[in-house]
């Protein structure tokens, strides 16, 4: 088991949150703080990293803001009905960052498994845009993943769709993959005459799946 501490707060707006974790990082390289998961949810906003493509952020007739990042990845929407996960961890005893993100993937595939939803990761083929994340098994993404690592502690984490408004992703593209629909459990359960899990349900199964994995 893994000793991580789960921090659940409300909604954040993104740039507080973004000074709020800087600040959580330099406590886990002091040793002041131990590994940690911040589960929280943003006001609408469009990320992105540096190597985010021009084409792939939405028109200037959007009227969702966008901000640039220093995580991996490249454009997603954060929202309400969207639980966010950020990771400050020491990866000192990890292997390396590849390990890390694989541990990331598997945990939330448990999780999404003990909802009642199967799901997988996906490999990405040589000199294609990455498949990080967490798919079902006709290759809709559910959760998307983009981390950075400084002086050894992670930073950001993943967005899991639980009940966000899917129509967003048609603004922009989302993780540079343009032939990618994105999904949600409430769209997953609806397909299957289901309840959506509700946020409470949806945050314990999480963290419950990365401090067992």
């Amino acid at each position: 088991m893994i000793d991580l501490q789960r921090v659940d707060l409300g909604e954040v707006d993104y740039e507080s949150a973004i000074r709020r974790m800087a600040g959580w990082a330099d406590e886990r390289r002091a040793g002041t703080a131990p590994d940690r998961l911040f589960l929280l949810s943003h006001p609408p906003v469009i990320t992105y990293g540096r190597r985010t493509p021009p084409d792939d952020l939405p028109g200037t007739l959007s009227s969702i803001p966008t901000a640039l990042v220093d995580r991996g990845g490249n454009a997603t929407y954060h929202g309400p009905g969207q639980l966010v996960g950020y990771l400050v961890m020491d990866l000192r005893s990890w292997g390396g960052p590849a390990d890390v993100v694989r541990w990331l993937e598997n945990g939330l595939i448990t999780a999404l498994e003990s909802l009642g939803f199967p799901v997988e990761r996906r490999d990405t083929p040589p000199g294609s845009p990455s498949l990080v994340g967490v798919w079902t098994p006709d290759h809709r993404k559910i959760v998307s993943i983009g981390m950075r690592i400084r002086g050894g502690v992670t930073t950001h984490g993943f967005a899991l769709n639980v009940d966000a408004d899917l129509a967003v992703f048609r603004q922009f593209v989302a993780c540079s993959l343009d032939d990618v629909a994105m999904t949600s459990l409430r769209e997953l359960a609806s397909e299957r005459g289901l309840p959506t899990p509700s946020d409470a349900a949806v945050r314990d199964a999480v963290a419950a799946a990365l401090r067992s994995s």
